[in-house]
């Protein structure tokens, strides 16, 4: 089963058992394709660009102290105030795994505290001393350092760090100047191009790989933008900050992110951060050590081709709207103050059209206290909303603020394989709800019904039907039955779960 992992290494012994299959791929025949132009060129050897490139890609390598209790037999769950002092680690830190490892082999208590090391990759960007690498490469660490190329080891001083998006810049004070490599532009890399990787995947400094861009957009719901290059240049632990070069030599992607075997291991399913959405988050970096984001303080999600048709939301041509569904809005928030409501659709945010999924780096690109210009389509009409982004808050995600207090009963839907009751007092303690919760709560699921297909379950909250806000199973049931008198064949609900609220089009039985 394969898994989403960060590319990291651990500074331990690694043997690797290697073996070579050859598969021959039999096709069924297809239709001639179009033909296309002949590639501008189809290198014979990547040795010359490596070897111009292998200088500007560095080893970091971080550590941490653990300190040992008396009580450290009790093992790595150990809660009492002698246990263990684990510190705290992103996940897919590398020194995550390693404590939990060295944490769980439970060895001899009361030893002396120790530290332990782990290994990234990173690349310089400035002659003076400047590298970039990924934020979980370094997250937890209280020593940096940098070796590089030629093995000459530098401590390093982390300037910033964007735990949002996975980025880190470093600073060494060089004896010399340093190979920089540029940023080049990402969104000019198509898919089939050739790329090359360069980092330390299991601490084996300098190892070079290639592959070809094997899709753009990637969206495998990890950190802000969730907007990859996928590659199938191998790409293992160790890797994690290491570039992604085109055959210019300019890096385009920051490695991230494996899908990995049941060891963790590349299977050829890479993910780089584009060079085009890092860069202002480098120049930020390095400026002033943190980031600074605009804020709507909203929530989002893409259209899907049956969301667009349950809402009638349609381009001129004719085919379906694309934009960013709203699910919720923050009280006092900026999208508050513009008008912005839930069911709306943002089209376009200033020149940009947007989808769902370019939304947030869209968003995020607008320095705090800019002013810009929404274009929503709202109940069937399209119109310009002026908004002035707020600075990115800790917690951005805020509930509905009006309270409301539904009387108890219920109603049963066969056509959707639900059935929803209003939220009193003790449906709000029994399944956490706060004061100011509205909606009606699903107190049923049949098994293999629409509803249960779309991942609804009990103790969900219905808080929207299509354009319809709903506070009571009545309000609920006259909404479904409108879409049924309409012949729709689905039905589209604004759910809150655990993690927060979604649209989901549910389908009528027998559709």
């Amino acid at each position: 089963m394969s898994r989403l992992t960060a590319s990291l290494a651990l500074s331990c012994a690694v043997s690797l058992a290697l073996s070579v299959t050859t598969v021959q791929a039999q096709t069924a025949p297809q239709p001639s394709p179009a033909p296309v132009p002949a590639p501008r060129s189809v290198p014979s050897s990547f040795a010359d660009l490596a070897n111009r490139l292998l200088p500007s890609v560095v080893n970091v390598s971080t550590s941490a102290v653990l300190k040992p209790g008396k009580d450290e037999d009790k093992g790595p769950d150990s809660s009492g105030p002698d246990g263990p002092q684990v510190p705290q680690f992103p996940q897919g830190s590398p020194l995550e795994k390693f404590f939990h490892d060295y944490m769980t082999h439970k060895p001899a208590p009361n030893r002396p505290p120790r530290r332990m090391q782990a290994l990234g990759s990173g690349f310089i960007v400035d002659p003076a001393g400047i590298i970039v690498t990924n934020n979980h490469v370094i997250e937890g660490a209280d020593q940096v350092s940098v070796t590089l190329q030629d093995g000459t080891e530098l401590p390093a001083k982390i300037v910033g760090r964007d735990s949002q998006v996975d980025l880190a810049v470093l600073e060494v004070k060089p004896k010399h100047s340093l190979p920089a490599v540029p940023l080049g532009h990402s969104d000019a890399a198509r898919i089939g191009d050739w790329v090359v990787a360069i980092g330390n995947p299991f601490g084996l400094n300098g190892t070079v790989t290639a592959g070809i861009i094997s899709s753009r957009g990637r969206n495998v719901e990890h950190g802000l933008y969730d907007d990859y290059i996928q590659t199938d240049a191998a790409i293992n632990r160790g890797n994690s900050g290491g570039p992604l070069f085109n055959l210019s030599g300019e890096v385009i992607g920051i490695n991230t992110l494996i899908y990995g075997g049941a060891g963790g291991d590349s299977i050829g399913i890479g993910f780089a951060i584009p060079a085009d959405d890092a860069r202002g988050i480098i120049d930020q970096l390095r400026k002033t050590g943190h980031v600074s984001r605009g804020w709507m303080g909203l929530k989002f999600q893409n259209v899907s081709y049956d969301i667009a048709e349950d809402l009638d939301f349609h381009q001129a041509d004719g085919t379906v709207g694309k934009g960013a569904l709203v699910s919720e809005v923050g009280p006092k928030s900026p999208a508050a103050q513009a008008g912005l409501q839930v069911g709306d659709i943002i089209t376009r945010v200033g020149s940009q059209d947007v989808t769902g999924q370019t939304m947030p780096r869209i968003i995020a690109s607008i320095l705090p206290g800019t002013k810009t210009e929404l274009t929503v389509w709202h109940k069937g009409s399209i119109k310009t909303l002026p908004i002035t982004l707020a600075q990115s808050p800790n917690a951005p995600d805020m509930p509905p603020s009006d309270t409301h207090q539904p009387t108890h009963t219920k109603a049963a839907f066969g056509e959707l394989g639900l059935a929803v009751r209003s939220i009193d007092a003790e449906m709000r303690t029994q399944y956490a709800l706060t004061d100011d919760q509205r909606g009606v709560l699903v107190d049923r699921v049949e098994p293999s019904s629409p509803a249960t297909s779309r991942g609804i379950a009990v103790g969900n909250v219905i808080t929207q039907v299509g354009q319809d806000q709903i506070d009571t199973p009545d309000a609920f049931a006259k909404a479904v039955s409108r879409a049924l008198e309409q012949k729709k064949k689905e039905v589209l609900l604004l759910v809150q779960d655990d993690d927060g609220l979604r649209w989901v089009p549910v389908p009528f039985l027998g559709n």
